[in-house]
């Protein structure tokens, strides 16, 4: 007897559609699974056959084969044990064959037939949807974030005993059901900007760099207040479309790390510690899983102690900075991740963090050059923001008013990012970070006055013509920020004290 389940794995962050087929016949008692199971896959059997036991089922004694369509992929996780469990439950004629090929069935048994939750839930769901069948059946606590895709209708279940009951019409289950409120969530933060004291050039630059897109790059002593402001960024970003917040959930969702959340609703801020791989950093492993820069999508990655990555993490960077996709290739084929993702890194002026740490930074030039020969130029091309933040002031640390709080600042980078956004509606660009050259002679007008002024920047610092770039975007998103449709002599010039370590030639 041949019995069709219709399940789903994961190929990245993407499910695919997989046809369960169980095959039961006479002959010596066996359990077999085909298709390319991993190790979790073929376990799976030992788990089916307690749970029916304990659920008060007489386990087929004959020859069971199991195969996964297709079989040209590698299957992972432990998925597929409702579907394997429901193909053996049809033979015995406990559920009706044919609701089997309309539903998507996925969830990881317990020995006593509870379900556990798997990753991939979203995905699953957005798989049902486009193709169209009548429902996705997983375990209960994967529902919330399945309801994200309301094109679909999500049965959460935390038995067998439930599916069962569900498929042969004895029970009225019917979909869940949440509110938008119930699945996104609060989208507020418990981090200010107002909680910043002093440091106003590097606020005012973190603005220009939410703004814009902008990856930055801060240059302080220990104790300047780098890491504080790198965590209110979040803060002041817009907030996130539905859109966004499908893609990144989607992420955290194939990567099982949702937790008891249905979606993330919030920014993503990722702070990863310098001794981290660059598998870890940009993804891989032998069951490749999104790597930091993915996990950051759509929020900031934020690099404490910048030169202390190791050179090979620091170096995979680059592709990922400038696409917005990182690709992982193995012998079996390759998959991508999405990581649009806004750089903020942090690092002192010189190694030794204790001559930069009193009201005078007493790092000599030479040791400032080589601790900054860590990095590469290719990658500090990347960055197109990089202030010095000094020691706060004592009048700073002392001062009782309040400075400008977030949401003031995300009133005006939000104004800005819609300017940009009218700007180059019908390109796939969403910012002025991802404007190329040929757009930069487009959209970036300066007048005389700030066309003379870059000249003779040019000629003093001996930019470069990468670095001329840099500073026109810089320069288009500081003229945003105050509503100018041309660049001015003060937008050029606010943009060129963003490149501290190109003036350091």
């Amino acid at each position: 007897m041949l019995i069709r389940i219709i399940s789903a794995s994961l190929h990245g962050i993407e499910a695919y559609q997989v046809e369960v087929e169980v095959d039961i016949s006479p002959g010596l008692p066996a359990f077999i699974i085909v298709g390319l199971p991993d190790a979790a896959v073929r376990e799976s059997k030992e788990r089916v056959r307690a749970a029916l036991r304990n659920c008060g089922f007489e386990f087929p004694a004959k020859k069971i084969i199991i195969n996964l369509a297709p079989a040209s992929r590698k299957k992972e996780g432990s998925a597929f044990d409702l579907p394997i469990a429901l193909g053996l439950l049809a033979y015995l004629g406990m559920v009706p064959v044919d609701k089997l090929a309309r539903f998507i069935f996925v969830g990881e048994l317990t020995l006593e037939g509870s379900l556990k939750a798997v990753r991939g839930g979203l995905p699953f769901s957005l798989l049902a949807s486009r193709k169209k069948l009548d429902g996705l059946v997983l375990p209960g606590r994967n529902s919330r974030e399945a309801c994200l895709v309301r094109e679909t209708k999500v049965y959460g279940v935390n038995h067998l005993l439930e599916v069962i009951r569900l498929l042969d019409g004895r029970d009225e289950h019917q979909p869940s059901s949440y509110s938008q409120e119930e699945l996104i969530g609060p989208t507020g933060s418990e981090l200010d900007f107002s909680e910043v004291r002093g440091q106003q050039q590097a606020k005012r630059a973190m603005e220009v760099a939410a703004a814009g897109g902008h990856n930055l790059l801060m240059i302080g002593p220990p104790g300047s207040g780098k890491t504080m402001l790198a965590r209110r960024l979040p803060t002041i970003l817009p907030e996130m479309t539905f859109e966004e917040i499908i893609e990144v959930t989607q992420i955290y969702s194939s990567a099982g790390l949702l937790g008891d959340r249905a979606a993330i609703s919030q920014r993503p801020f990722r702070s990863p510690h310098h001794t981290i791989t660059d598998t870890g950093l940009v993804g891989g492993g032998n069951y490749p899983r999104p790597g930091e820069v993915s996990l950051a999508h759509r929020g900031v990655l934020f690099m404490d102690e910048f030169p202390e990555f190791s050179r090979q993490a620091l170096e995979s960077l680059r592709q990922p900075l400038e696409d917005g996709w990182v690709t992982i290739s193995r012998v079996a084929g390759s998959l991508s991740y999405p990581c649009a993702f806004m750089l903020v890194a942090a690092m002192n002026p010189c190694a030794d963090v204790f001559l930069g740490s009193g009201p005078e930074v007493n790092c000599t030039e030479m040791e400032r050059r080589k601790y900054y020969a860590r990095l590469s130029k290719p990658l500090l091309d990347r960055i197109d923001i990089q202030v010095e933040v000094p020691p706060v002031k004592y009048q700073d640390i002392i001062g009782r008013s309040p400075g400008e709080s977030s949401a003031a600042i995300r009133e005006r980078v939000s104004a800005a990012r819609k300017i940009q956004l009218e700007r180059f509606r019908g390109r796939k660009i969403f910012s002025n970070a991802g404007l190329t050259s040929r757009d930069l002679r487009q959209f970036c007008w300066l007048d005389q006055d700030a066309s003379r002024l870059m000249e003779a920047a040019m000629k003093r610092f001996r930019f470069s013509a990468r670095a001329y770039d840099r500073i026109l975007k810089v320069a288009r998103t500081v003229a945003d920020l105050s509503g100018e449709e041309r660049i001015s002599a003060a937008a050029v010039a606010e943009a060129i004290q963003y490149r501290s370590l190109d003036r350091l030639g």
